[in-house]
């Protein structure tokens, strides 16, 4: 062998260490960011990670490193994150590591390493794994306080579904704050349906994460790395021979340097790299080849056990490896091969015997002692090695035990992964269930309920659908009604028909009074709830709190309560809500559930700014996010509490601050529901603001257009939106059939900012549809306020939409000003002045106009604003306070401020019929590109801002025939 085998000098690189160090110092600046560095093995992406951790250590920061295993795949989750945590406990101990966590916060990281005591007993696993994964976000905020943190995380091709997940979320939430995340993967392993390439995908669109390419080596630089490992510069002939073979690969090159003069150019990259391991003795090579079935990095203690060498025999036999750097010594008495291809290459020289034999026998010695692998990593480890020996009966039974051991650690998709493998061996092992003491049936409940945590609503229901296709519900009907109350969820996670039929099924399978009835209650009175039902949805609930009392079971009877203040709130009781949502509370402060008291808060504040207290529903969202991030449940439960505090913003017109918490919020990646809720109060705001694409792209996202929603809150919101979207586009027509719509469909409940809200809109509707469908508007009016008396009227909130419906609009601007909500109170006012400009009265119309105008401006309110002005025009009036002295006192002509052309009189008077663009192009035989700048024009000399108006001015101007 000549020289070294790794260049001292580092080569090349220069252009990425430059942008790492740029984007470490764009994070010291207070500005997290992320680098996803990616490039084919072996092309040298820990060298550069290397050296950029040792300047950055130098300039003071602290470097945390962690990577991932080929083994990750099979079960063992957050492997990276276990290792930094790892780091930090051996830097400054378990104690000060848990001393930067929030109270009881470092129970949830005793799931990952026992130096933090007993985990914590939350088993809910739709918050447990939030809450672990922000005690993460946490401890990295909090580090960061001291000094700035680089966190390198090695190899994320490798990654685990649930260390996938975790990095994502900590791309999206840390910000403003100095941390880099430098995250390195092979590209050339990434083929189309690699589980990293929608990830890599969502990543490439947060803010402040740069993707960072390695390329190969060019002849120049190779000659450079050459020099380096030899000594002395390398001859030019061989400089072209090796970068032609070597393609500029640096690892390729360090192999075929090594190879010496003598030696020929292997035919395939695995004789290039194996070729180094084949200069060994034959003692080095053989443990080599034991230390590459225990994975890449391997323990003195496990080795020696398994290839049953003395302490200094072992240390002989692999002094060899490590001088010619095959190996290399790592923390915690273990070996690392240097590179995971060189442990490939190795590995696949294993004949088929020796691989069964070598995997058994480190399953074997993990099962003796298994102390001798990384805390945590015993139970998938085993479970790795038995499916790898082919032992079909051990590797079920370590596959169910590993199964258990992810679950405790939140991680549903390894644990469900496992479980598939455990069904996968059922049939070749005859007494399985004796083995692991539970029958097929129970892997696949317990299967279904991984996939449901894990958001896997597909693979789950097949599980539900086996497991109920194993059960009789004459014998069994709980268990059998629990797995039907599982498949209702899946179907209205997929938004699929059929959840409520489901619910029904379930509740007359289990007739009796007891704890299984009530949980299938538990579910149905909800869901008829949130669909409306509130009656009925109540007396079950209330049949379930009895038996919840019965058996005093105080966290199921808050979560009933909670359940009935819902069924109020949406009758529009809105008192009664907030009385029972504070029983709720004090009982969840009682026994310490954390999820109840954050549950009560969140349908608190939305309570709140249904009557119209919005400034004080803030406060108490602010308060409850503080507890959210407290108890390490802001992911799932603050940012609902966030969204119900957007809604009161935008209540009260604080639109830029409405728009920004709801942006905020979706960083978090909440739960489906809670994102649509976020992206439905950013659309609010838009169509205050007039951005269409921006509600169109929600109304899409939502499945508003394509998807019938099967609860109240989500369908009224949707047809909200769907209204606005098409009178911001000047479609009075299409706005009127959604109206037409929502009266057919009957769910219009008495919560104000839902079913008030939607009636005032709708009764708007028909005033500005009137114009272009004066019938099909006037047959409207009359069903919206039919549905208006059956309404509730039980806050001012309500007040002002039912003096809305019965276009009482000075009498509702009065409201909305006592409530301070500029916008809702702007809005009225020129309802009220379009209503006194028909009556005549036109110093009446300019009162309220002026009153309304700089409020909708200081909203940035422009479609608002833009129909107050054009308003103001067609009366002739000014928008100032005072009129400027000899200003006309008569109305001015309502004609064009120009003629219309022809053309363009033939295009208002198809727009006058409710045309779209392209009807209007294909009746004329025009492009809809030259229909929408007549459009625009006619807009122009009427001085109006919708299609809406511009029909009306039409025909009141006697403009088209």
């Amino acid at each position: 062998m000549m020289g070294r085998t790794v260049s001292p000098v580092f080569v090349g690189r220069q252009a990425e260490l430059a942008a790492l160090t740029e984007a470490f110092a764009q994070a010291c600046e207070g500005t997290a960011a992320t680098v996803l560095l990616g490039g084919e093995a072996g092309v040298g992406k820990t060298r550069l990670t290397g050296s950029f951790a040792e300047r950055v250590t130098r300039d003071g920061a602290h470097v945390l490193l962690g990577g991932c295993v080929e083994l990750s795949a099979e079960g063992l989750a957050y492997a990276p994150f276990t290792a930094v945590i790892r780091q930090l406990v051996r830097e400054c101990g378990a104690e000060k590591v848990a001393a930067l966590l929030p109270e009881g916060g470092a129970r949830d990281l005793a799931r990952l390493l026992p130096e933090f005591g007993e985990p914590s007993g939350d088993a809910d696993g739709e918050t447990a794994r939030a809450r672990l994964f922000e005690q993460v976000l946490t401890l990295l905020e909090r580090l960061a306080e001291r000094r700035p943190v680089v966190l390198v995380i090695e190899d994320i091709h490798w990654a685990d579904r649930s260390s996938r997940d975790l990095i994502a979320f900590l791309s999206r939430n840390l910000r403003a704050i100095p941390v880099l995340m430098v995250l390195t993967y092979r590209s050339d392993e990434l083929h189309r349906q690699h589980p990293l390439r929608p990830v890599l995908a969502e990543l490439g669109r947060v803010e402040g994460v740069l993707r960072l390419d390695l390329p190969r080596l060019t002849q120049d630089e190779v000659a450079a790395q050459m020099a380096g490992i030899l000594g002395t510069t390398p001859e030019f002939a061989q400089v072209g021979k090796v970068f032609e073979r070597s393609e500029g690969i640096p690892l390729f090159v360090e192999a075929l340097v090594e190879c010496g003069g003598e030696c020929s150019f292997p035919d395939s990259l695995h004789d290039l790299i194996i070729g180094s391991v084949e200069q060994l003795p034959d003692e080095t090579q053989r443990v080599l080849r034991i230390a590459a079935a225990g994975g890449n990095r391997v323990g003195h203690a496990l080795l020696a056990a398994v290839s049953g060498l003395s302490d200094i025999d072992l240390e002989d036999a692999l002094r060899p490896a490590v001088a010619a750097n095959v190996l290399q010594i790592a923390d915690g008495r273990a070996y690392a091969f240097r590179h995971a291809l060189i442990r490939e290459a190795v590995h696949d020289e294993l004949l088929p015997g020796e691989h069964m034999r070598l995997h058994a026998r480190f399953a074997e010695e993990i099962s003796r002692d298994r102390t001798m692998v990384p805390p945590g990593r015993a139970a998938v480890e085993i479970a790795h090695h038995w499916y790898s020996a082919r032992d079909d009966k051990w590797a079920l039974i370590s596959a169910w035990e590993a199964a258990g051991k992810a679950a405790k650690s939140f991680a549903y998709n390894e644990e469900m992964q496992l479980l598939e493998r455990v069904l996968q061996l059922w049939g070749k092992v005859p007494d399985a269930a004796e083995l692991i003491g539970a029958d097929h049936t129970t892997v696949l409940e317990q299967a279904s309920a991984a996939a449901n945590a894990c958001g896997e609503l597909e693979r789950g229901t097949k599980f539900v659908k086996a497991a109920l296709s194993e059960l009789d519900e004459g014998t069994e009907p709980a268990r059998v009604a629990e797995l039907v109350v599982r498949l209702s969820q899946f179907k209205t996670a997929k938004r699929k028909p059929g959840a409520l039929d489901d619910l029904r099924y379930a509740e007359r399978l289990v007739p009796g009074p007891g704890p299984h009835r009530a949980a299938v209650l538990t579910r149905l009175g909800s869901h008829l709830m949130f669909g409306g039902e509130v009656a009925e949805g109540t007396a079950l609930t209330e049949e379930a709190l009895g038996i919840a009392r019965e058996h005093g079971d105080e966290g199921l009877e808050a979560d009933l309560l909670l359940n009935l203040a819902l069924g109020h709130s949406i009758a529009g009781r809105m008192n009664e809500t907030i009385t029972v949502n504070m029983t709720a509370k004090t009982i969840g402060e009682r026994v310490g559930s954390g999820r109840v008291v954050l549950r009560s808060i969140a349908n608190t504040v939305d309570a709140l700014n249904n009557m119209g207290r919005s400034a004080e529903a803030v406060e108490m969202a602010l308060e409850g996010e503080r507890l959210a991030r407290e108890y390490g449940r802001y992911r799932t439960q603050g940012t609902f509490i966030a969204n119900n505090r957007a809604e009161a913003l935008e209540a009260l017109g604080r639109f830029d601050e409405a728009a920004r918490v709801a942006e905020q919020g979706l960083t978090m990646d909440p739960t489906l529901r809670t994102r649509h809720h976020l992206r439905r109060i950013r659309a609010d705001v838009a169509i205050a603001r007039g951005e269409t694409d921006l509600v169109a792209s929600v109304l899409n996202e939502v499945g508003a257009f394509s998807t019938q929603e099967e609860f109240t809150q989500e369908l009224t919101a949707n047809i909200r939106l769907r209204v606005g979207l098409h009178l911001l586009n000047g479609e009075p027509l299409a706005a009127l059939e959604v109206a037409e719509e929502a009266v057919r469909a009957a769910l219009i409940t008495s919560k104000p900012m839902l079913g008030w809200r939607t009636l005032a809109l709708l009764a708007g509707v028909c005033e500005v549809a009137e114009p272009v469908a004066p019938e099909r508007a006037a047959a409207l009016r009359p069903q919206v306020e039919k549905a208006a008396t059956s309404l509730t009227v039980d806050s001012p909130v309500s007040e002002a939409y039912r003096f809305s419906v019965n276009r009482d609009h000075d009498a509702a601007a009065a409201v909305w000003e006592k409530l301070d909500r500029p916008f809702l109170r702007a809005k009225s006012l020129l309802q009220a002045a379009r209503a006194a400009a028909s009556a005549g009265d036109r110093e009446g119309a300019a009162v309220r106009l002026r009153a309304a105008h700089p409020a909708a401006a200081a909203l940035g309110a422009r479609p608002l604003t833009t129909e107050i002005e054009s308003l103001a025009r067609r009366l002739g009036v000014t928008l100032d306070r005072e009129p400027a002295a000899g200003a006309a006192s008569s109305p001015a002509a309502d004609a064009p401020a120009a003629p219309l052309t022809p053309r363009e009189q033939e295009v208002l008077r198809l727009v006058a019929q409710g045309r779209s663009n392209r009807e209007i192009a294909a009746e004329l035989f025009i492009s809809a590109k030259t229909v929408s700048v007549h459009v625009s024009n006619i807009l122009a000399k009427l001085g109006v801002a919708t299609r809406g108006e511009a029909a009306a001015a039409a025909h009141r101007l006697a403009l088209i025939g």
